[in-house]
């Protein structure tokens, strides 16, 4: 991976990006030049029905996916030219991500769930102790290191989740309808974690969600329609500032 480059405002920025899955008579562009800037600590929701390519810029943002064709660059980096490892480099050194299922491992305590990427990181068991607790501090759990999943409520395992997601000190937390497993009273308290950390430990948050309650926490929403930004809105999010742009 190239050196760090230097700061700027706009920490992601996607320039005529598309995406086409197939070949020939069955091929399918769900990117038709998507232009993006998003700016470092916003909180980003993203909306649209299916099929308008939120789920596929996503993925692109997350590094999980390559545009066919178009400019994606990421705290400076051009991605679009960096390799499969390259690219997971950047995932494991920048990104943390949260997913609707939770993904939680059953038969772990929530403190080893949160201490896998540590593992994957190759960290000694007392700095993945020590990071794993404070992340578990931060999301309001550290006494229930000990609990196994099936002994947490849904809440309190998106809570792991996000805990897991945040213990590398991410740049950007990628969450993929993240309250879409919750009840209402659940959901707005994971929204409201999401706004403390993107307030106070400075995490950049996108976040798709087909919610409109819960869009409305984030400071930017981003509506696609037909493999395009259709439009920007501002949410209700209290960060004030320039946010995404088109």
């Amino acid at each position: 991976m190239p050196n760090e480059p230097g700061a700027s405002d706009a920490l992601i920025q996607l320039r005529g990006v598309t995406k086409t899955f197939g070949e020939g008579a069955t091929a399918f562009q769900a990117l038709k030049g998507v232009d993006l800037d998003i700016a470092r600590g916003d909180f980003v929701a993203v909306m649209g029905p299916s099929g308008s390519g939120k789920s596929t810029t996503m993925n692109i943002l997350g590094c999980l996916d390559v545009p066919t064709s178009g400019q994606f660059r990421f705290k400076g980096h051009a991605v679009e030219t960096l390799d499969r490892d390259q690219r997971a480099l950047l995932r494991r050194r920048y990104l943390g991500f949260v997913f609707q299922g939770f993904n939680l491992l059953a038969r772990t305590t929530a403190l080893e769930n949160v201490e896998l990427p540590l593992v994957y990181r190759g960290e000694d068991k007392a700095k993945r102790h020590e990071l794993g607790m404070a992340a578990l501090d931060k999301v309001g759990l550290a006494d229930w290191w000990d609990h196994t999943p099936a002994e947490l409520s849904g809440g309190q395992q998106q809570r792991v989740a996000i805990a897991r997601a945040i213990v590398t000190h991410p740049d950007v937390l990628l969450a993929d309808e993240p309250t879409g497993n919750l009840d209402s009273a659940r959901s707005i308290e994971i929204m409201e974690l999401l706004t403390d950390l993107n307030r106070n430990s400075g995490i950049t948050v996108l976040m798709v969600t087909h919610e409109p309650d819960m869009a409305a926490f984030a400071r930017t929403i981003i509506h696609f329609k037909d493999g395009l930004v259709e439009r920007i809105d501002q949410g209700s999010g209290d960060r004030a500032g320039a946010g995404a742009t088109a």
